[in-house]
């Protein structure tokens, strides 16, 4: 069984707060995924806050779905989505329950079980790429819709746990950096609400929503 770097589970009440609290407050922090092939444990390097029924950029913003349910809480759970046809992206459901808001976790930094995150990121050019982005994260992990709900707040559970939280070693204050969310247009666009440690290699580049076009 894998020792995280920093071995105390982060508790329910740490994820039981507003969004933009909880959102700087991740980066840091260890995920642990425990796979049949064994355990990977990712340090967080770089998020986005998504404030449900409030914010035009979140999966919550038209109200609760089937597919969204998850984000209504309770606190501490993992909501996965699948995106493009082909991908899917990790969040961290935060926040009172019944009122949705979560963190996407947008990169991290593999510290063990490398070898394994390399097998599925195979286009990976190297360790700091194999987690540079949610849809790259989410594979290096193994984590597909399967994990949709997964109490992230479990890890007494130990081998049994598939992901788990813990408190790890948050970056000095001056190292936090905000700046607008990649890829969200229209009024969601103006929020700054993604959170980076300043200088991490393993942190994706920006980028602005591009429209698309409609066809003719």
């Amino acid at each position: 069984m894998i020792e995280p770097s920093a071995g105390t589970p982060v508790p329910r009440a740490f994820l039981d707060r507003p969004v933009l609290e909880v959102a700087p407050d991740l980066l840091g922090r260890l995920l642990v995924r425990r796979t049949a092939a064994g355990p990977i444990e990712l340090r967080i390097t770089e998020v986005e806050a998504y404030a449900g029924e409030l914010d035009p950029g979140s999966h919550a913003f038209r109200g609760r779905t089937p597919r969204n349910e998850v984000m209504f809480g309770p606190p501490g759970h993992a909501y996965v989505y699948f995106t493009y046809g082909m991908w899917h992206c990790l969040n961290v459901v935060c926040g009172p329950e019944g009122r949705a808001s979560g963190v996407l976790l947008r990169a991290g930094e593999v510290l063990k079980g490398r070898e394994l995150a390399r097998k599925r990121r195979l286009s990976a050019r190297n360790d700091k790429e194999l987690a540079k982005g949610p849809a790259r994260l989410a594979t290096a992990l193994d984590v597909d819709r399967a994990l949709n709900g997964t109490d992230l707040c479990s890890a007494d559970r130990g081998a049994d746990a598939p992901l788990s939280l813990y408190r790890g070693e948050a970056p000095p204050s001056d190292l936090v950096r905000s700046g607008p969310r990649t890829g969200v247009g229209g009024d969601g666009a103006r929020h700054p609400w993604r959170f980076w440690i300043d200088g991490d290699p393993t942190v994706s580049p920006y980028r602005a929503h591009t429209p698309r076009k409609r066809p003719t």
